[in-house]
């Protein structure tokens, strides 16, 4: 690991941590910037820089750092949006996988939705297990779309096209400035 590399990886669990913190609730789930920051380390770190720099910030959330939405500490996993939290260290891989050297938007919105996907696809089970396993809700799938995914589609689609045109920029700057 080049000490850029590990630069970058510390910037965007960083910055995962203040995406965390940029929110706006809405019932049990928030919305927050977590996957505009996903996305653009995936993008632009690549799949597996991406994803590690996501893990260091779940891994620094389990070890006690209040950097999730409400909060951290192991007991975190007990949360019904964990899952959502957990999701965003392979969303990255997926978005880095899947958008490789492209630096178009179009690539990107594939790639993000691609990412956003492995977010629900990893997030609404878990959220399912929580809150009817550990937490006896008994809540329907009908309800756990509403609670967990619908009302987020709109603000998923602005974060996606979001990413979709900073991170080519942001990619062009770096490499007119960077050897």
């Amino acid at each position: 690991m080049t000490a850029r590399k590990l630069v970058y990886v510390a910037l965007f669990a960083a910055l995962t941590a203040v995406g965390a913190f940029l929110r706006l609730p809405l019932g049990m789930v928030s919305v927050t910037a977590q996957f505009l920051v996903t996305a653009m380390a995936g993008a632009l770190l690549g799949g597996k820089w991406g994803a590690v720099s996501q893990g260091v910030y779940v891994a620094l959330g389990l070890l006690g750092l209040p950097i999730f939405t409400m909060g951290g500490g192991i007991g975190y996993v007990l949360q019904p949006t964990f899952g959502f939290v957990l999701a965003l260290i392979p969303a990255a891989w997926v978005i880095g996988r899947v958008a490789g050297e492209r630096t178009t938007p179009q690539p990107m919105v594939v790639s993000c939705l691609a990412g956003l996907g492995v977010v629900y696809a990893v997030g609404l089970p878990y959220m399912a297990l929580i809150c009817n396993g550990y937490l006896h809700q008994n809540l329907p799938f009908s309800r756990l779309m509403m609670v967990g995914c619908l009302p987020f589609l709109p603000f998923d689609a602005v974060k996606v096209l979001l990413a979709a045109i900073v991170c080519p920029a942001v990619q062009r700057r770096l490499s007119s400035i960077l050897p």
